[in-house]
């Protein structure tokens, strides 16, 4: 697809108003099923436009219509006193029944988010990040700013009680059950060893596929980092079902995209298990540096995702530090 085609524009206008009325946490599930059903596609030697125009591209991936839309839409509603449960920071409830303005700040942030993306693709070094996490966290510190007229750091009050860093024995901690140190230790290790396996064993398919020019490059690497992370995101769905102690699951989309990157970097599990530790430990850092003392959503995942690829990539890549070099592959 053309970035800038009127057909592209159109579709992705159209994902941020879905995105909208379904609410944030809904809508990101629906984008982890269309992932899994497009990996699926392309495991079986098809065409990879629904993984990669849909799925993680702009028709509704996460920096459009399935997640970043979404969170706009909510702070808007927030703004004019037609969000459902009044917060801003609520990625559960639909925004559907509340007004037919708040769905199109979905679609109209949906374009930004498609904007933000080919821009900081288009920014050297920058664009060693992961380009659809640096376009979340880019369109949600617009939101809170626009709408809230808050820093994307939060609310001074909160900062001046609890310290910047602080959470109150977590409690204003995003997720904080499972924030101490000794949980995200485990959950980084063990998720992110597990995400290494999964991308091990669809490596093994992927590539023969590839080599033999049945599926595209972009395809081939794009389904074994992907695919956990769409399982972590289906992991949500008792967070969005559930109440009180229903509620605290894990939430480790990061945690597994950087494991699973850490393992095609180097074929290594242990590697994998390292950067999970990395990404459970960054997404924490996101939460206090942005979500704690806010009124609105900046997704700590998202900043950890953004920060963590930056990081691999810029120590494995072979035109920066290049230490895949002491790696078998």
């Amino acid at each position: 697809m053309e970035p800038w085609s009127i057909n592209t524009l159109l579709l992705v206008l159209a994902g941020g108003i879905f995105g909208a009325a379904m609410g944030t946490l809904w809508a990101v599930i629906i984008c982890a099923l269309i992932i899994i059903f497009g990996s699926l596609i392309v495991l079986g030697g098809g065409a990879d436009f629904i993984l990669l125009q849909v799925g993680v591209g702009p028709i509704f991936g996460p920096h459009t219509g399935s997640f970043a839309a979404p969170i706009a839409a909510a702070c808007y509603a927030a703004y004019i006193k037609k969000h459902p449960s009044g917060s801003a920071k609520d990625i559960l409830s639909p925004l559907l029944d509340t007004s037919w303005d708040v769905l199109l700040v979905g679609g109209i942030f949906a374009l930004l988010g498609h904007i933000l993306l080919n821009v900081a693709a288009a920014i050297p070094v920058l664009n060693q990040s992961d380009m659809l996490a640096v376009s979340v966290v880019g369109t949600n510190i617009l939101a809170r700013l626009f709408f809230q007229k808050e820093a994307p750091w939060g609310r001074r009050e909160s900062i001046d009680e609890h310290g910047y860093l602080g959470t109150n024995n977590y409690r204003i901690s995003w997720a904080g059950w499972q924030a101490p140190i000794p949980f995200r230790i485990l959950l980084g290790l063990s998720i992110g060893l597990m995400s290494g396996g999964i991308a091990w064993g669809l490596q093994q398919q992927v590539n023969p596929l590839a080599e033999g020019g049945i599926i595209s490059a972009g395809a081939a690497a794009t389904v074994p980092l992907i695919i956990p992370w769409a399982i972590a995101i289906f992991a949500l769905i008792p967070l969005m079902l559930g109440t009180g102690p229903l509620q605290k699951v894990p939430v480790f989309h990061c945690v597994a995209i950087l494991g699973a990157l850490g393992y095609l970097y180097t074929d290594s599990i242990v590697m994998a298990g390292l950067a999970g530790i990395l990404g459970a430990f960054l997404q924490e850092l996101g939460a206090r540096m942005f979500f704690n003392h806010g009124t609105t959503h900046i997704d700590p995942p998202a900043v950890g995702i953004a920060i963590g690829t930056f990081i691999i990539n810029l120590l494995f890549k072979p035109q920066f530090l290049n230490l895949m070099t002491f790696f078998t592959k």
